[in-house]
């Protein structure tokens, strides 16, 4: 069976391990595991004798849904979509009419899935110094000395005008969070700029640094989100871009009718209601993150990067691919290698934020093969 390219492929990862999928404990995909909610499986529930309609092609309720979650919205700067991947799909048939994209890598791997699907003409820009093996995350200004995330990677102002620039917020897969301040240049200098933030609700609103109170004043912006990480319901496949109502109208024309299921849009209308739910997510990623890094940091051979997502990536000493065969077999977890990321190849892995008592079993995991 051939090697993924995701996390989460559980048919791969048992028939390495010899047993059935529902004995792996997955680490690869980072999916809160204090989910689903209640609220959504009785969203669901309440709405399977609906099966028999059509959902309502404009998804009113959803939208209006959503936008709860961001008062300075109306429903027509939200589009609903199968999963962000499909919202992806249709951002990256607009930047493949730019002169070019940049792309901020290491990049989660569907960005150049969409890009390629229309020929787009991309060109990276690595975060990582192979000369030092350091993250450039922060440059200083020469002038005053000020810290600057992102400012040293993308060329002036004034040559990329005909440009589109794709990141991601926080960043996958190094968890990096960049300040709304040091986006905001951007906006300024290209034509299309386009923010994946699935990771952002993890952050408290306090601490969220997104892109979204701003978009009313930036009509070259498209923010994608997902609500499948958060709420745990990747199997049901939801996400929304907000982005200016002609440009998702736009969208909407391009795409298949009806793209998110009934049970989806149900689902979606009670979790961005669920305050406790929300509460209970920021209350315990900061402690379990904290927890899991210094166990990581333990380990010989082992060096956690800070995050500010519910993942952490992992630098090893060993090849990450024989550390994920070896859990695998003896541990039946799984981890997620990141041969997928070209900048990284086989030195690194990433693991999700799990239960207090997941957590701990990975660590007594790589402690008995490391």
């Amino acid at each position: 069976m051939k090697r993924p390219t995701h996390g989460g492929n559980l048919a791969w990862a048992a028939a390495l391990a010899g047993c059935s999928p529902s004995f792996i404990l997955d680490f690869s995909a980072s999916i809160n595991p204090l989910g689903p909610p209640k609220s959504a499986l009785k969203a669901i529930e309440s709405h399977l004798k609906d099966l028999i309609a059509y959902p309502d092609p404009n998804y009113s309720q959803l939208r209006a849904s959503l936008s709860l979650l961001h008062p300075t919205l109306t429903p027509d700067w939200i589009l609903p979509g199968n999963g962000s991947a499909e919202l992806l799909t249709w951002a990256g048939r607009e930047l493949s009419e730019l002169e070019e994209t940049y792309l901020l890598t290491p990049a989660f791997s569907d960005y150049k899935r969409a890009l390629r699907a229309f020929e787009a003409k991309v060109k990276e820009y690595p975060l990582l110094d192979r000369e030092s093996g350091m993250w450039k995350m922060v440059s200083k200004k020469e002038d005053k000395g000020e810290k600057s995330p992102l400012s040293f990677l993308f060329p002036s102002p004034h040559s990329s005008s005909d440009c589109g620039l794709l990141l991601n917020n926080p960043h996958n897969p190094t968890g990096q969070l960049f300040e709304r301040e040091t986006i905001l240049p951007y906006l300024e200098q290209f034509a299309l700029v386009v923010v994946d933030e699935a990771f952002m609700d993890f952050l408290p609103p306090d601490q969220q640094q997104s892109l979204i109170p701003v978009v009313q004043d930036y009509p070259n912006l498209v923010i994608l989100r997902s609500l499948t990480k958060f709420y745990s319901l990747p199997g049901l496949r939801l996400g929304y871009c907000v982005a200016h109502p002609e440009r998702l109208r736009r969208y909407s024309q391009w795409r298949d009718p009806w793209s998110v299921n009934i049970l989806a849009a149900a689902a979606a209308i009670a979790v961005v209601q669920d305050t406790e739910f929300q509460q209970q997510t920021w209350d315990w990623l900061p402690r379990a993150r904290s927890h899991l890094f210094e166990g990581l940091a333990s380990l010989p051979g082992l060096q956690p990067n800070p995050s500010a997502a519910n993942f952490l990536l992992v630098q090893s000493e060993q090849p990450s691919s024989q550390i994920q065969e070896k859990l695998l077999k003896h541990s039946q977890i799984l981890i997620r290698d990141c041969l997928s990321f070209p900048e990284l190849g086989d030195r690194y892995f990433r693991v999700a934020v799990r239960t207090e008592a997941d957590n701990q079993r990975l660590l007594e995991g790589l402690k008995s093969i490391l």
